[in-house]
């Protein structure tokens, strides 16, 4: 491997870490796991992962299977994302789950990690990159959700109380922000087409 393929995956690698938000979900996480839901972070992990690589390696071939665009992906997407950031914002719940605590899959590994942008994006680094690179890439990423779901309580108790309360709204409003940027670039293209 040479310096140009390293920098390469560094590159994706940072790419999806901005997209994939994995600090970003994590008052999510611990909120989630205050209210006694429960985190699988392997199985999290793994759907996620499963998820992604699914839509790297054939993503365009399973939307038209089920003939959807990615336009109407992403606005789907962005209104799951935009209820998901009020219930930050508000302190409120809007997921309900009636048959289980159980919030590994919805809305944790899909929106929240293998969503509408995080998906979108690797089938665009195709264009740019080598397959090898951007699964390496990837799977890095993989293994920092991982660890950061698994240390998630830790995590929110060195920042203590009053700093993941702060970073909480802050993290509700930029999901938020997120929906609404997904959601006017795409709803226009679907008015349009």
């Amino acid at each position: 491997m040479n310096m140009t393929e390293i920098i390469n995956i560094l590159s994706v690698f940072m790419v999806l870490f901005a997209v994939v938000d994995t600090i970003g979900v994590l008052p999510i996480l611990v909120d989630l796991q205050k209210s006694g839901k429960n985190i699988n972070a392997t199985k999290t992990t793994v759907i996620a992962t499963f998820i992604l690589f699914a839509f790297l390696f054939g993503g365009e071939w399973l939307l038209k299977l089920f003939n959807v665009d990615f336009s109407s992906f992403a606005v789907a997407g962005s209104i799951v994302l935009f209820f998901l950031s009020l219930e930050m914002i508000l302190e409120t719940n809007i997921f309900k789950h009636n048959s289980t605590e159980d919030v590994t899959v919805i809305p944790i590994a899909f929106p929240l990690i293998a969503g509408p942008g995080s998906i979108t994006t690797l089938i665009s680094l195709r264009a740019e990159y080598d397959l090898w690179v951007i699964s390496i890439a990837l799977a890095l990423n993989m293994v920092v959700v991982f660890v950061v779901m698994k240390l998630a309580v830790r995590i929110e108790k060195i920042m203590g109380t009053t700093i993941n309360y702060i970073i909480k709204k802050f993290f509700g409003i930029i999901l938020l922000a997120m929906a609404v940027k997904l959601f006017a670039s795409n709803v226009g293209i679907l008015i349009n087409h």
